[in-house]
């Protein structure tokens, strides 16, 4: 079934739009897109034509070159959230983008044919399309030594790495650090995050993954296959479950005092268990990333310096994007998956 080309994002609330003449002669009515009408498997996911979004007060127009793939797509696409986050069919997903400046306010930073990259504030996403809509909060330049596709690996993923370290876990130099998942993308983040803050990092992965941990800054390394870090008799001040495979209870026995323990996986139970331990010297957090343009930037610095890389696991076109939900629903083992939108801007 077609959609009725709804504009995805469009402001139909009586909000005023920039004015015709702010706009930019060269954006089209519509535009491509990948998009679901209806929960599913991957099979739902539709190349289509729908309506160019545009921009609320204070936002930006990108020209988007590439997306980055993250679980949250998935997970929404299948219905996971369907209780918290109903509606908005057709929905565009993607929350990664990376590519050019279209249109921007005159106040935001960036000006038109700025390579950026950006971290989307809509709730359902828009990032598996042409064109999408930002926030000047969501935006970060990039340099002409990343490309697009390894700028759009970066904005949620690293960003979860970052806020969960630093923000929930109170990370800093010497803090000894495991990362439960440190070969996927969050993780592989995560690793050389924290090495950049002065930690000391064990890695937790699959066997097949230890020299790449290692590669990127791990100083110890825990095979899960061969034993669980939670019967460890090590102690670390920070656990971060990237992967979601443990929790606040079984890890509490190998947090030290004031420890902390933070998950990406949003439960009743890790919501329950935020509040429950909120007293305690050793807590617990379940964190969602939200987009910042400081923490954006902060990423670039890293990028910039050398202390941080970006391993893309697999480029897919636009229209395999349900072939890019496939690989990811069945686990990456290293880095990010990156779907290629549209051309490289001519200079």
């Amino acid at each position: 079934m077609q959609p009725e080309n709804p504009e995805v994002g469009a402001n139909d609330t009586g909000i005023a739009l920039p004015k015709p003449e702010e706009m930019p002669s060269c954006l089209p009515k519509t535009m491509r897109a990948v998009a679901y009408d209806r929960y599913g498997c991957a099979d739902v996911l539709r190349l289509t034509e729908t309506r160019t979004p545009l921009p609320k007060p204070g936002e930006l127009i990108l020209r988007v070159v590439a997306a980055g793939v993250n679980p949250i797509d998935y997970r929404l696409r299948r219905g996971d959230a369907r209780y918290i986050l109903p509606g908005g069919f057709p929905r565009i997903p993607g929350y990664d983008v990376a590519g050019t400046v279209l249109f921007a306010p005159s106040t935001c930073g960036v000006m038109p044919g700025d390579r950026v990259m950006a971290f989307l504030g809509d709730k359902y996403g828009g990032g598996y399309a042409s064109y999408a809509r930002c926030s000047a909060n969501g935006v970060s330049k990039i340099p002409d030594s990343l490309s697009f596709e390894q700028a759009a690996a970066i904005p949620l993923a690293a960003s979860t790495a970052l806020q969960s370290l630093r923000d929930h876990g109170k990370i800093r130099s010497g803090t000894q650090v495991l990362i439960n998942g440190a070969s996927g993308g969050v993780g592989a983040f995560a690793v050389q995050i924290a090495k950049a803050y002065g930690a000391e990092v064990t890695a937790v992965s699959s066997a097949a993954n230890e020299s790449f941990v290692r590669s990127i800054g791990a100083d110890h390394f825990i095979d899960y296959k061969q034993s669980t870090f939670t019967d460890s008799n090590q102690i670390w001040d920070l656990v971060f479950d990237v992967a979601g495979k443990s929790s606040y209870s079984k890890s509490r026995n190998v947090l030290s005092r004031g420890g902390r323990y933070v998950s990406t996986e949003p439960s009743v139970s890790g919501a329950i268990m935020s509040i429950a331990t909120k007293l305690l010297s050793k807590k617990g957090t379940i964190m969602l990333a939200r987009p910042c343009r400081e923490d954006l930037r902060e990423l670039v610095e890293l990028i910039e310096a050398g202390k941080m890389s970006v391993t893309i696991d697999r480029l897919f076109p636009l229209q395999q994007a349900a072939d890019a939900h496939r690989r990811i629903e069945t686990g990456v083992d290293r880095g990010k998956i990156v779907i290629q939108v549209g051309q490289e801007p001519a200079p």
